[in-house]
């Protein structure tokens, strides 16, 4: 294998993705004014934030909570751990009776009935039921308090590290807190993980033990928005809460309401948000995975060069007055040496607004390059000493 001596490697090239035409200024929406006391919008593709406000703030979720027991339900049932079939023997800790329960949302399910897992899923989705939820906490893990500790072992998993969950319901306690970031990556997992049992949150009501009871969330059915979850939340240390998610023109996104002054303020607020997400946002595929983006000169291998590229599609949410801004650059972490491995890091897409980087992804060798024999080291050798 011979080279020329002189070869350049470039370490540096920007690519245009759009170019601004004219000197014509971007005009960028007001954040709008959300009355909650902490809250987000959630771009679910990218989980870009597209604006926030105190989302960092530890509150009370009330039955908010409820997205991640039925999260753990979702997991252990696409496990094989539990099944919809099963019959859940109903304890007095579960009863709809229980004196601790008194006055909060139920399924009104009875002590020492059998209930299947499939109802009360249902039960704790779509009539946010308290006693449901014990029911499912104690029949997956053996009481509560075990399925309390499973539940902070999930939100760790998931990236949630200011929540921590006391209970499977959401009832008060003054160490049961989350987020409105955790809640947002929470309601992202549910869709994501497990797309087949979400589609329980767009159901309107459930009817069990001749009971029914509608959906809490005041934005199913809304046909403008395209809402299909989530969950809503209410106590009085907690106000009232809402997680919505909603999918528009190919666009998901997701909103996260706390600490409301009424059912009607987190419905109006949760659509405001969505709202001014669908009008002023969009998402741009910039590069699909696997293509490549440049031909890398490689060094001491069987091949001169390599493709190098993304091993994920680069997604980005950008505003829609500001897309003719966004440009591509990228670097090489210097020369490339043989043996290479398909999927190697050996180098960053980084991608402007700007002088702002608004996304960072690696950039990999798109396929194998052996070590070239002998006499190619050894000229390749000599090239590198007389390049350096």
């Amino acid at each position: 294998m011979m080279k020329r001596i002189f070869s350049v490697v470039v370490v540096l090239i920007g690519i245009a993705l759009w170019t601004v035409s004219g000197a014509v200024q971007a005009i960028q929406p007001g954040k709008p004014n959300v009355g909650a006391s902490s809250w987000l919008l959630m771009d679910y593709e990218t989980g870009q934030i597209l604006m926030e406000e105190n989302s960092s703030e530890r509150l009370p979720p009330a039955s908010l909570t409820k997205m991640m027991t039925s999260y753990i339900i979702a997991d252990q049932l696409h496990k094989g751990n539990i099944s919809n079939e099963d019959k859940v023997l109903i304890s007095e800790n579960a009863w709809a009776q229980n004196p601790k329960l008194k006055g909060s949302s139920l399924m009104f399910v009875e002590v020492n009935k059998y209930v299947s897992v499939e109802d009360l899923h249902r039960g704790i989705v779509i009539q946010s039921g308290n006693d449901a939820s014990i029911a499912m906490a104690e029949h997956i893990a053996g009481s509560e308090e075990a399925f309390a500790d499973l539940m902070n072992q999930y939100a760790k998993r998931l990236g949630m590290n200011d929540t921590h969950f006391m209970n499977s319901t959401g009832l008060p306690h003054e160490q049961h807190m989350t987020t409105a970031q955790d809640l947002a990556k929470l309601a992202r997992a549910l869709i994501s993980d497990f797309p087949e049992d979400y589609s329980m949150y767009s159901e309107r009501e459930f009817t069990y033990s001749g009971i029914t009871q509608k959906n809490r969330n005041e934005l199913l059915g809304d046909t403008t928005l395209g809402v299909d979850g989530i969950k809503t939340g209410h106590t009085e240390a907690a106000g009232y809460c809402l997680v919505s998610s909603a999918e528009k023109k190919n666009m998901r996104l997701i909103s996260v309401v706390m600490g409301t002054e009424s059912m009607n303020a987190r419905a109006s607020e949760s659509r405001k948000l969505l709202n001014f997400g669908f009008r002023f946002y969009t998402n741009i595929k910039a590069f699909a995975a696997g293509k490549a983006l440049k031909q890398a000169e490689v060094w001491k291998g069987e091949e001169e060069q390599v493709g190098v590229g993304l091993a994920q599609d680069a997604v980005l949410t950008v505003l829609k007055s500001e897309k003719d801004q966004l440009k591509a650059n990228y670097t090489m972490n210097g020369k490339l040496i043989a043996p290479i491995k398909k999927g190697q890091v050996v180098g960053e897409v980084h991608f402007n607004m700007g002088d702002k980087v608004v996304k960072r992804l690696p950039m990999v060798a798109l396929d194998n390059v052996a070590e070239a024999g002998f006499f190619g080291r050894m000229w390749d050798s000599m090239a590198l000493w007389f390049e350096d």
